[in-house]
């Protein structure tokens, strides 16, 4: 039977026709005035996504990258840093700062749980030689939605202290205010909330944290804050950059910017919430406890390996969503509806999450779970105003 490919990841996510059809034209010289306008008009709309003043730095990377460049640029090799390790992201932070020669103190949460800013508050409290406390926003592998705006209060009091945080599927998601909040570092990708492909990431530095790039001795080259900087304010990038998908970004935010910023919100806790609460239905336990609305992860069954329910709606009915990672590999498995994305695409990946249950032997009743979606959809859709002029301005679902 004739299969149309749905990606239910937390990234990449799907990328808007029209996008597609843009990164499609003719590429740009980098250093033409043509690309200049380009880059001009994505710096603005980057501003705007990250709500703060500060110039965003663009790197031709993933959001690793970026996780790494705001180690290399922020710390000296002994240094020391505060991590918040709560899932497979927040060690990536330890083992980065590990690789420059960063000692790590570590709030080590279980997983599924967020970190509470007292918890961070004592670190600080008992060790005043930190420098920089590194932190996810949303954690996606275990679908927690951390607790950024209050740990960002814990650091501000602190004038030594820099918070970085990475955003990469919370940016476009839900609320991060970088400016109002004393963020001192956020990153982010492309390929999430952006509704990009791969291979653009995104870092942007308050004035506290651009003390510390002066100061600090690590290495690095490509990654450089200062370089970079001085390049962006010129609409220019410090070396090649990744032509077709800034080109792509430029009409990715004037969609998001369509649509607006507490829309894009709503829209994606009302997913979330319908997701939620259709694996619920079907008897099914979410791994979270404080949910993230970019990434629902569930516990899976009971004697099932959920590597084989990836598998099993990836081959059987063309659906992708991801399964466990680290110590949760196996165990849960894990969708997102995060940037281009509607009601239907709820319901269709709750659909299948059903059938494939049911495939694989679980007592499930095929159709409850699109229910409940389906009516909490109803209900908001019924209340909300008519979304022609949003689907107008960005061209259409296509």
């Amino acid at each position: 039977m004739l299969q149309k490919p749905h990606l239910f990841t937390p990234g990449p996510t799907p990328v808007p026709t029209r996008t597609l059809l843009a990164m499609a034209q003719p590429i740009l010289h980098h250093r033409a005035p043509e690309f200049e306008a380009v880059l001009a008009e994505v710096r603005e709309g980057l501003k705007w996504l990250f709500r703060t003043k500060e110039e965003v730095l663009v790197f031709a990377a993933s959001g690793t990258g970026a996780m790494e460049a705001s180690v290399a640029n922020l710390l000296s090799p002994g240094d020391r840093a505060l991590v918040i390790r709560g899932g497979n992201f927040g060690e990536r932070w330890a083992n980065i700062c590990q690789a420059y020669g960063i000692q790590v103190t570590s709030i080590d949460v279980e997983w599924g749980k967020a970190v509470r800013p007292e918890q961070v508050k004592a670190a600080l409290d008992a060790d005043p030689s930190i420098k920089a406390v590194y932190m996810t926003a949303s954690e996606t592998s275990t679908g927690v939605k951390h607790p950024t705006r209050e740990i960002a209060a814990v650091v501000r009091q602190r004038d030594n202290v820099v918070l970085v945080v990475d955003a990469i599927t919370a940016l476009g998601v839900f609320d991060i205010r970088m400016d109002e909040w004393g963020i001192d570092v956020l990153v982010t990708g492309s390929q999430k909330a952006l509704m990009l492909p791969p291979g653009l990431a995104f870092v942007a530095v308050s004035p506290k944290a651009w003390k510390l790039v002066e100061t600090s001795k690590s290495p690095r080259f490509y990654f450089d804050f200062r370089k970079e900087k001085k390049a962006i304010v010129q609409n220019q990038t410090a070396w090649t950059p990744a032509v077709s998908l800034i080109v792509g970004l430029k009409d990715t935010l004037a969609i998001m910017k369509a649509e607006g910023l507490d829309a894009i919100f709503e829209r994606h806790a009302l997913f979330a919430r319908a997701t939620r609460e259709a694996m619920v239905a079907i008897g099914l336990t979410l791994f979270a406890e404080s949910p993230s609305e970019a990434t629902t992860v569930i516990t899976g069954p009971a004697g099932i390996d959920t590597g084989k329910i990836v598998k099993h709606m990836r081959n059987r009915y063309g659906v992708t969503i991801i399964g466990g990672q680290g110590q949760a590999k196996g165990k849960v498995f894990r969708i997102a509806t995060l940037g281009w994305s509607d009601p239907f695409d709820v319901i269709n990946v709750v659909s299948a999450v059903e059938m494939t249950l049911k495939d694989l032997g679980v007592p499930v009743e095929i159709g409850k779970g699109v229910a409940t979606a389906q009516t909490i959809l109803y209900s908001a859709l019924k209340a909300a105003p008519s979304a022609e002029p949003a689907r107008a301005a960005a061209g259409g679902r296509e």
